[in-house]
This record gives structure tokens, sequence and C-alpha cells, in this order.
């Protein structure tokens, strides 16, 4: 039986206490908002939930309350990457972190456990399955709570626990057994993302007891959002990103599309990298860490990479096709700008994505019987319609984003092409009467057909199929020819988003009316479709948007000369240490040295980010290289 832990003495810390804290061990004069609450009630020993946007610091939230907290806290994260990335982070800061897992050799795994049992260990990372282990669960675990205690359970990327989240892992619904064996020890859940359903499957499935829930805004405003149609011009957007510079992620679907973008980019002189589940595990993690460590610019991947990512500074993710729901779409663009610092998410789309989209959804059937797996496909028909309804859209792009994940915005947000860049609206009820006719007419006859068909019957196409069917004999046969089918296509999707047009997801899909469709036919409703902006207005407005939205700030010659320089020597010392660049500071930090160019210890200690450890680890260094180049001037 575990022994129970004394009340936590740091729940009374006051506010100097804890902002002294702060500072000393992470190098912030502030919290971030919704932090401290977070922070006094891991403090207090309760169970919480924590939802947290990528970027808005919860790693913090549990790893304070660790150094306050009698014990070592247990912290389970899904990723080998994560947990070593996490403890190479804490230690730059002076913090006593480590980690159990397979990538551990000889008696290394036994000295870790020893100076846990030692107390010379504040934060354990594990992985789910790791703590599971029988001998493990019950056998070190119970020593560590009756040696050294154990402060907290901190369930780390809480979403894998659910079926209903966007990166489930079975291993994770064996996470309540921790309250069973360990009954008085607090466990804290964080995630980036979770919808209401999520939450509380969450809560039921670790078995919280009365948790404290904190919801921060989803909200990420120093992202810019664009959805560009796809052109032939398409790639040579992509390349003018990539060599403005800064670190940027290219999403594809497919491992074969992966391939060819890197090889093509390679090829015009940008260095980029593969990833995807095809390479074998060396050649990914070499890739991964070079990316890392800055000595590439660009990875091209699949959704495969970036769970276990904690690179601050990527300054823009484009998805160069059609991510395959909303949630993932905010993860995966959400992996840009996590310093808090502006950056640019671009997602490329027409009308191809759709149908690639369609044709994976099809595959889903059972692999025995090759049946459609009719609830597998019904939800990811579902997630498409939803990612169709954000690129589409003509109204702010955040608001669609929070609404998803149930949180009110109305905007504009000033950082979105929808908010800022002039939208036209045409007036598209005839040509929508006459797409609605043709359903009724056929309807009338008794026949049923899917988009396609109905398009060809109104461009006056003649096709074997439609000649057999005397569809030629059609009242509206021809009368749209003066549309392109993909514009034809694109008003369908837009009349299934605004309920005014059914299909049907049963097998076969065919297009029926609704309550809506008659009231359109009757001339009761009118439809609108937003005219795509010229690319010359649209690259004019982008111009006069607010800096702090989407763009760094821009530092004059002198310091971003000193910018680059601070950026050289942190790469230098990076490579000493053979950890990423961003391990010894943050873009941010360098940006504030460039700016109050401090020259002592003293100054230099104010830098945000600069805490006791990284001072004596990194003053001299730095204000010395700022030294020189004050001189050099």
């Amino acid at each position: 039986m575990s022994l129970p832990l004394p009340p936590p003495p740091a729940a009374s810390l006051g506010d100097p206490q804890l902002l002294s804290a702060l500072k000393t061990h992470f190098g912030f004069d502030a919290f971030r908002p919704g932090q401290e609450a977070i922070v006094r009630d891991a403090l207090l020993h309760r169970d919480l939930l924590a939802i947290m946007p990528t970027g808005g610091g919860k790693s913090l939230c549990f790893q304070l309350p660790a150094l306050l907290m009698p014990g070592v806290m247990i912290v389970v994260s899904p990723l080998i990457a994560l947990m070593q990335d996490q403890v190479r982070l804490l230690a730059d800061n002076g913090i006593a972190a480590t980690f159990l897992n397979s990538s551990l050799k000889g008696s290394e795994g036994s000295e870790r456990m020893s100076a846990l049992l030692r107390g010379e260990i504040k934060l354990l990372y594990l992985a789910p399955e790791r703590l599971l282990m029988a001998d493990f669960l019950e056998g070190f675990l119970p020593r560590l709570q009756q040696a050294q205690g154990i402060s907290a359970f901190t369930i780390d990327e809480a979403h894998c626990v659910s079926e209903w989240g966007h990166d489930f892992r079975p291993e994770y619904r064996q996470m309540h057994l921790l309250r069973r064996h360990f009954p008085e020890v607090p466990v804290f859940a964080f995630t980036a993302t979770a919808t209401v359903r999520v939450r509380a499957d969450i809560v039921r499935q670790l078995a919280l007891i009365e948790p404290a829930l904190h919801v921060a805004s989803f909200d990420r405003p120093n992202l810019f959002y664009t959805v560009t149609p796809k052109s032939s011009k398409t790639y040579g957007a992509l390349l003018t990103q990539a060599k403005k510079g800064g670190a940027g992620i290219v999403y594809c679907l497919s491992r074969k599309r992966v391939n060819e973008l890197t090889e093509r980019l390679q090829g015009d002189g940008i260095a980029a990298l593969p990833y995807h589940a095809g390479l074998d595990a060396e050649m990914r993690r070499k890739n991964q860490d070079t990316f890392i460590r800055d000595d590439v610019g660009v990875m091209v991947a699949t959704v495969a990479f970036g769970m276990g990512i904690n690179k601050p500074d990527v300054r823009w993710v484009v998805h160069y096709e059609l991510p395959k729901s909303l949630e993932g779409y905010y993860q995966e663009a959400g992996r840009a700008g996590r310093d808090g610092e502006p950056a640019q998410c671009t997602l490329y789309f027409g009308p191809g994505d759709i149908l690639t989209a369609e044709f994976f959804i099809a595959q889903k059937v059972h692999p025995a019987t090759g049946e459609p797996l009719v609830d597998e496909q019904r939800n990811a028909r579902q997630q498409l319609k939803q990612v169709l309804d954000y690129a589409e859209t003509s109204a702010c792009r955040r608001s669609v984003q929070l609404r998803y994940f149930g949180e009110d915005f109305s905007g504009p947000c000033g950082a979105c092409d929808n908010c800022t860049s002039t939208r036209v609206e045409e007036d598209w009820t005839v040509p929508a009467q006459q797409l609605l006719s043709t359903i009724a007419r056929l309807a009338k006859l008794s026949q049923r057909f899917g988009a396609g068909h109905i398009i060809e019957i109104l461009r006056g196409a003649k096709t074997e199929k439609l000649i057999r069917q005397n569809h030629e004999a059609l009242s509206t046969y021809g009368i749209g020819s003066d549309k392109s089918a993909d514009e034809w296509r694109h008003l369908v999707r837009v009349l299934k988003h605004q309920n005014l047009l059914e299909e049907t997801q049963d097998g076969y899909p065919v297009l029926l009316l609704n309550a809506g469709s008659w009231l359109v036919l009757r001339g009761l409703q009118t439809v609108t479709l937003v005219a795509a902006p010229k690319p010359e207005k649209e690259k004019r407005e982008k111009k006069s948007r607010s800096k702090s939205a989407a763009e760094v700030p821009v530092l004059g010659s002198a310091e971003e000369q000193l910018f680059q320089r601070l950026r050289t020597l942190r790469k230098k010392l990076a490579d000493e240490q053979g950890v990423p660049p961003y391990v010894v500071f943050a873009d941010a930090a360098l940006r504030a040295m460039a700016q109050t160019q401090p020259t002592s210890l003293t100054t230099f200690a104010e830098i945000p980010g600069v805490g006791a450890a990284k001072l004596a680890h990194y003053g001299e260094a730095f204000t010395a290289e700022i030294i020189e180049a004050i001189a050099a001037r």
C-alpha cells in the first residue's frame, strides 16, 4: 500500500514567491494567460484537466509545480522524441529531470532509477508502455513512493486516451490503473486540443476526481491563416516561401508526393528533407534531428511528422493537399509559431483534393470481407465536410476553427486572408435553380444520380450513359454550358454546406432535394458564392495588415546584424553541446537581446527566458558577443 504525501507547502506560495520561482527556473517575469491558475490548482494537489493550445506554455504548468512540490513527478508522454526533448530543455534550465525508455543502453536505466530513489530527480518522463509494466507499476513505483514520494502523475497529450481524439493510443486506456494503485496521488491531464466530447472521455478514462477544468482559448493570434486555390503557380509560390528563409513544414497526403516535392525543392536549391512512414526508423530520426538542429530549413512530410517535435521557431507551415480533419489541420498548422512569434499557415486547395479524399474514404473497408466500414466512412465524410467548410468559407477563418472547439469568436481577426482582403460575392441563385431543377425533373422520372451526371446534363455532354437515359430531352440539358465543371462542383459543395441540398452517404452518393432546395426553387432563398480574390489585390492588401498578426517585427539594420550574430553564436554553442539551437535560447530571446543590447550579466538577466541556469551557462558568451558587435560599428 502506498503512503500518503503530506500537503504540499508550496500551495500557500504568495505572488512574489511564485513569480520568483518562475524567474529563477524558467527566466520569465510573468505567467502567460491561464498558466498561474493551473499552477495554483496543481499545488493544491487537485486532479486537473487543462486544455491549452500549442505554444500556450502548457509544459511549464506541470514542470513548475513539480519543482515546488515534495517528491517526484511522473510524466507520461507518448513519444520518445518528445520526452527526450523535454528533458534536454529542462536540463539546460538546471532542472533535474530524466527519462526511462528503450533508447537507454546497458546500466543507464538502473543508474537513473537509483538516482530517483536517492531524491536526485524531480521529473521522470515515461512512455505509457513502460509505466504499465508490472515490475514497474507494482514494483519500482511503490518503492519510489515510499523513498521520496510521488508528487503527481501528469498525462501529457491526454487526448490520446480517447478514441474520439485525433491520435488515439490504446495503451493510454490503461492509465486508470494509476488511480487504483496510487489513489492519493493527483493526476494532471494536459492536451492542446480536445472537443467537449473528448474532454468528458478523458475525465472518465483517467478516473479523475472532481478535476479542476482549465480551458484556454484555442486562438493562436500570432498565426496568419490563408487558403489559396491550386494552380500551375502553386509550386512556384511554395518555392518563394521556402527561399524567404525560416524553418518550414510542408504537409502532403501521400509518401509519393512527399518524395516528389522534396526532390523538386532540392533541385531548386532548397535544403529540404522528407519524412514519412516509408522511411526506416533511423532515417526518420536522422532527418528529424537535422531539421531540429537547423541544418536544413524545410521538412516535407506526411502527418506522421510533428507530434514529437518541440521546435518552437517554425515560421511557416504549408498544407500542399487537403487535411483529413479540421482538428488535424489545427494541430498540424499549429506547429508553426510555438514561440509566440508571428508565423504563416497556408492551405492549398483544389477540386482534385476532394476526389483524393473521397478515394481514401472509400478504402475504409473490412480487411476480411471488403465490405465498407459504414461508421468510419460516415465519420470521415463528416470530417471532410468540416474541412471543406473551412476551405471554402468567406467568413473569418479563425471563427470557423474556434467554433469547432466550442469557442465563440465572431471576427474579424485581422490575421487571415478573408479578414484582410476584399471578397466579392456573386449571385448564383439562377444557376442553383437550374441545378436543383435538374434533380427535381429526374426525381419525377424516379431517377437519382450523383453530382457528376447532373453536371454533364447541365453542360450538355454527349456521353453514352446520358444518351442512353434520354437525358438530352430534359429542358435543362445544356443550359449551364457557360460554366466549367469545377464551377458547378463548387456550387454543389456550397449548396451542401448551406443545407440547401442533400447527398446520400450509403454506397454510391446521389443528390437529393430537401426543404431548403425548394426555397431556392421558389425564389424564397438566394444563393451567393464568393469570388476568389485577384492575386494582385490580395498581395497589396496583405501589406496593409497588422505586422503583429503576420510578420516577425522588423529590426533596424544594426539590430538585425546583431540578431544574426547571436543566432550564429547560438548554433555554435548548441552544436558543441549536441542539442538543438532553441534549447539554448528561443528566437524571441535573441531578438530581445538585439534590441536591448545588454552588456553586463545584471542587464542580461532581465531578458525574458534567462533564468539562473541560463545566466550562468551563457551570460558571459552572449554579452561578450554583444560588446564586440557594438565596438565593431
